[in-house]
């Protein structure tokens, strides 16, 4: 018999999953008031939120496809979460690059973004995700439109490419990790992909393509 959590356990288990999304920011402050983050603390600080942000989008995108592959329908309660927490370590990504890396700087920001290739890709996927943020909310799929909703939130898969991206223009040498992602992702994409062929087969249930915003 497959877990199937009661809804207080559902609570608990949403508070657990809360408090952990929070560890890498925590690390990091952590290290910072050790003095640990080595000769090039902004670098290191930007790098470990960007890869945390790649790390949930796959997360989240994740979600869906293991919990039908494992039959754990209630795997969906926490998606929301874990995309969300998405859009907050891309948020802090972009603030230290905003703050400590530019200074607040406009005309230098603009200038970079409009210069270096792996910045305007960055600032490509985070302005996409913005959108994703604000209508993760179920008062807003019904706003939208479940068609819509649908049409809108599968930019995740171009953001989490241009992310991608972003991360290997970045490295240059060493692309093992943004390797990884790209494999991770795609296959993600591949997987939907599936879903929605089957999903449009004759005798497909009802309601199979519902937006779930968790």
């Amino acid at each position: 018999m497959r877990f199937q959590p009661t809804p207080r356990q559902i609570i608990a288990l949403k508070g657990f999953v809360f408090v952990a999304c929070l560890v890498p920011v925590a690390r990091l402050v952590t290290l910072f008031l050790r003095d640990a983050l080595g000769a090039n603390p902004i670098e290191a600080i930007t790098r470990s939120t960007g890869w945390w942000t790649l790390a949930f989008l796959a997360i989240t995108l994740a979600v869906t496809p293991v919990r039908l592959l494992l039959g754990l329908p209630w795997l969906l309660r926490l998606r929301r979460m874990l995309g969300l927490f998405a859009f907050f370590h891309a948020c802090v990504h972009f603030t230290i690059y905003l703050w400590l890396d530019q200074f607040f700087d406009v005309p230098g920001i603009v200038a970079d973004i409009a210069k270096r290739p792996f910045v305007t890709v960055g600032f490509a996927a985070f302005v996409l995700l913005v959108p994703l943020a604000v209508t993760s909310t179920n008062a807003m799929v019904r706003r939208l439109g479940a068609r819509r909703w649908q049409r809108l939130h599968r930019l995740v898969y171009a953001i989490g490419a241009l992310g991608v991206v972003h991360f290997w223009w970045l490295v240059k040498k060493d692309v093992t990790e943004p390797l990884i992602f790209a494999i991770v992702i795609g296959a993600l994409l591949i997987a939907r992909v599936v879903r929605r062929r089957a999903d449009g087969r004759p005798g497909a249930p009802a309601g199979a393509r519902r937006p779930e915003p968790g």
